[in-house]
Order: C-alpha cells, then structure tokens, then sequence
C-alpha cells in the first residue's frame, strides 16, 4: 500500500488487563507525533483488513505483556498466523520495534523482546531499538527517569498486579512514547530512501 504522507506504522499487541494497551497507546502518540499514520491493532481479534493493513505499513511494532517468560498465548497464536505472510516474505524489509510489560521490574522482559526481535528476523524485518541510554543507575536518578528500567532492544514497562491500568508508570508510558516516535522517524527516512532510488 502506498501512502503520499508520512510512513504508517502499525501496532500489533496483545493486552490481557489492560495495561499493555496502555503502552500501546503511547507508542501510538509517539508515532503520530512524529508525522506517522498510526494503525492499532489488537491481535486476539484481527480481522482480514487488519492482516492487510499490517502488509501495508512501512512498520510493525509487536507488543505483548511478559507472561511465564515469554510473550502471551494470543501474541503467539498471531505470529505463528503471520506464517502466511512469512512465505511470500510479505514483510521483508519492513520496520519492526516492540514493547512489553510485566508485574516485576524486570519480569524476564527481555525474553520477550528478543522473541519479537526473533520474529522480525524470520520474517526479514529491519529491528529498530530503543535508542536510549538507561535512567535511574545512579544516586542522582530516579524511578521517574525515562527508561527507567534499563532496556535497550525495546521498550519496557512494569505495572503492578494489583492495580489497574491507571497505575501504569508515567516514566514507562514516556519511554513507549519515545519508542513509536523513533519508529516513526526511521520509517520516515527508510520511505524517503527508497522514494529517492525509485527516481
């Protein structure tokens, strides 16, 4: 699909309570911020048109809460779905980043961002990272810092198991904000690249 605007990054997450689409959300602001058209997708109910909107972006950001280690059973039921696309390689040479989240702070987090680093690889996606130094490693930091948690190959977030959506961190929602607008600003450049050799 071709857009004459800016890129169109697509959101393809999986939130069991809530929280997770919290995150969602903010890499969404930060991609529209950015001057992307924003497509959210929430993959446990993907229609026909969403898998051809996920086929049209120019980049797809996984998310998905850190469940027992890894990503959810419904994230994992739609990538292996996204097989379909994997062998016409639909998805080669397209943007991919990824968030999650879990109740401890670190939650084995990473496993599931090298898990959807993985499925971007396998389907020949260029994996975008956080692009952040890590916040509060020093006396002089704090919780409120952004990526406060120390991620580096993506966004990371923790909520309590106990409470609600609201209870999401703000540090946590600033870092995934900071995600979808680099994602958006890589995806402008990749558009504008290829919109150069074209001519």
């Amino acid at each position: 699909m071709s857009h004459p605007g800016g890129p169109i990054v697509a959101i393809a997450f999986h939130s069991g309570y809530g929280h997770t689409a919290v995150i969602a959300e903010a890499v969404a602001r930060g991609a529209t911020g950015a001057g992307a058209e924003v497509v959210s997708i929430s993959v446990d109910t993907i229609t026909d048109e969403q898998w051809a909107q996920l086929d049209g972006a120019d980049a797809i950001v996984f998310g998905a809460a850190t469940y027992m280690g890894t990503a959810s059973a419904a994230f994992h039921a739609f990538a292996q779905a996204s097989s379909k696309r994997w062998f016409p390689h639909a998805w080669v040479d397209k943007l991919a980043a990824g968030f999650t989240n879990s109740g401890a702070k670190s939650g084995d987090k990473s496993s599931t961002l090298g898990y959807f680093a993985t499925l971007a690889a396998q389907h020949g996606m260029h994996w975008i990272s956080l692009g952040l130094l890590p916040g509060w490693d020093s006396t002089q930091g704090s919780e409120d810092d952004i990526n406060r948690l120390g991620f580096f190959l993506g966004a990371g977030a923790q909520s309590p198991t106990d409470a609600g959506p609201e209870a999401v961190h703000p540090s946590d929602i600033a870092t995934a904000e900071h995600l979808g607008a680099r994602v958006a600003r890589q995806a402008a450049i990749f558009r504008a690249g290829r919109t150069a050799l074209a001519a």
